[in-house]
């Protein structure tokens, strides 16, 4: 019999979205309570939903196992979780039913859970972990298994139901030392999986890494039900350590850098760089970072000779009024000068843009698409506006929310206040942008190969050749964007 199985709650057939992409990454914060369990002397085994059909398969894991506990542990650095995703919810929902027919105690732990615990304990959950999580996981496991003591209340960050009365309890403090934990449990994992599953999409195998725990900044529409408003970070050293021990393990051919800001400390990612060089470590990845971060000294010039080869920045709009209506705390001047900056030392720049925050109008939507225009990024990834718990966005349209507060995935993009406009008007919004964005990357490369400035690769016909579809098209989403506008 097993201590303890293992889980987490996001299926990526769930989403048909992220199922197309099909770019997989292991539950990292999952991995790394598996570590600290087993570093602490429990049998831990592991049910790896990623890439598994439907949450039925678990009860194969549970009668194989025979676990005394279930843990169903999000991954705190996959942002899709922090998304909260009524599909995933609805699966933790499934996998605790089918456990509690079997008899085992549940654990939950995740960002949905943290902002809902009274809907996991009122679907079966006997307890919901809320704030960071490993340390906690522990002791609730010890309590249970080695005392055979059903009496949580002095373990902080923990929630739970006593005579049919929810309880919670006093606020867990974040670790501060994230070098003393164990490295995640890489060796749970079904990697072959997930390279085929890159290698027959991509054509590369990428795996995930995280250097820091949290985020400072002010944004006033994220939230941070796991770490608050603090962060901490782990030392170069620890970090070019996991990477030589995931090299080694199971190959990758890329790193994706999950932080939601890579490289806060000043001087970090410089020591980085020259650790990789030393230890002979050549290996590309990508990151999260802020525009403003980006220009700071030999940034991205550090990042270039470490072999960051594609950065992601929150740009969010071509408006200044928005982004200082969000408290982003960048300017657009930063955002065109990290753009530019990133494509001198040839790092590919990708914008995350946001659509429906609160008093947008159409000149700020016309701003939005003029940057992406003017500033030509590599790729772009478009949202709109997401009110969730624990964020003073969320308490500024509170009143206004319909009985749907959730997406059901990460496609929805339904409108859950009274936006200016409807959620019709911004789904075809998405598209609008997307073709639009398309329509001038194909046209770049037009130019560029009659300048005799490149050769065109298959990827470029392509491109090319979808102008055939994208020119119409957008014709067509312009007209549908003004009338939709007028209603």
């Amino acid at each position: 019999m097993t201590d303890i199985l293992l889980t987490h709650s996001f299926f990526i057939h769930f989403d048909p979205k992220q199922e197309q992409a099909m770019m997989p990454y292991p539950p990292l914060g999952t991995l790394y309570a598996a570590s600290y369990l087993e570093s602490k002397n429990f049998s831990v085994r592991f049910f790896d939903t990623m890439l598994a059909a439907s949450e039925e398969e678990i009860h194969t894991a549970l009668q194989t196992h025979r676990p005394k506990l279930l843990a169903i542990y999000d991954d705190d650095f996959n942002y899709l979780n922090k998304m909260c995703l009524m599909r995933m919810r609805e699966a933790a929902f499934g996998m605790t039913r089918i456990a509690k027919a079997l008899g085992v105690f549940v654990v939950i732990h995740g960002s949905d859970a943290a902002d809902h615990y009274e809907r996991y304990l009122n679907n079966g959950a006997d307890i919901v972990i809320i704030g960071e999580g490993e340390h906690t996981l522990f002791e609730v496991c010890d309590h249970k298994l080695r005392n055979n003591n059903d009496d949580f209340f002095d373990i902080a960050g923990v929630a739970f139901t006593r005579h049919g009365k929810i309880e919670r309890t006093t606020k867990r403090d974040v670790l501060k030392n994230l070098d003393a934990l164990p490295m995640p449990a890489w060796h749970l994992i079904e990697a072959k999986k997930y390279r085929d599953a890159w290698m027959k999409r991509h054509g590369y195998f990428s795996v995930n890494i995280v250097t820091t725990r949290g985020c400072p900044y002010h944004c006033n529409w994220c939230a941070k039900p796991i770490y608050g408003q603090v962060y901490n970070a782990r030392s170069p050293e620890n970090v070019v350590a996991e990477m030589q021990y995931i090299l080694d393990l199971v190959q990758p051919d890329h790193f994706w850098f999950a932080d939601d800001i890579f490289g806060l400390k000043p001087g970090w990612v410089q020591q980085f760089a020259a650790l990789l060089k030393e230890n002979n470590i050549a290996v590309r990845f990508k990151i999260q970072s802020r525009a403003d971060l980006l220009l700071q000294g030999n940034t991205i010039e550090s990042l270039a000779a470490a072999g960051c080869d594609e950065v992601w920045i929150g740009a969010e709009s071509g408006s200044q009024k928005i982004l200082d209506a969000m408290e982003k705390g960048i300017t657009l001047q930063q955002i065109y000068e990290a753009r530019r900056k990133l494509k001198q030392f040839g790092i590919k720049t990708a914008f995350f843009l946001q659509f429906g925050y609160r008093a947008e109008t159409m000149d700020d939507i016309r701003a939005t698409i003029h940057m992406v225009k003017k500033s030509m990024p590599d790729d772009i990834g478009i949202s709109v506006s997401y009110p969730l718990p624990g964020t003073s966005f969320y308490e500024k349209v509170k009143s206004e929310l319909k009985e749907k507060q959730n997406w059901i995935d990460s496609n929805d993009l339904a409108m859950m206040y009274h936006g200016t406009y409807s959620a019709a008007f911004y789904k075809r919004l998405h598209r609008y942008v997307h073709r639009i964005f398309r329509i001038h990357r194909a046209a770049e490369i037009v130019k560029k190969i009659f300048l005799f400035q490149q050769l065109p690769t298959k990827k470029d016909i392509r491109r090319i050749l979808s102008l055939g579809l994208h020119l119409p098209g957008v014709c067509i989403d312009y007209l549908r964007l003004t009338s939709l506008a007028k209603q």
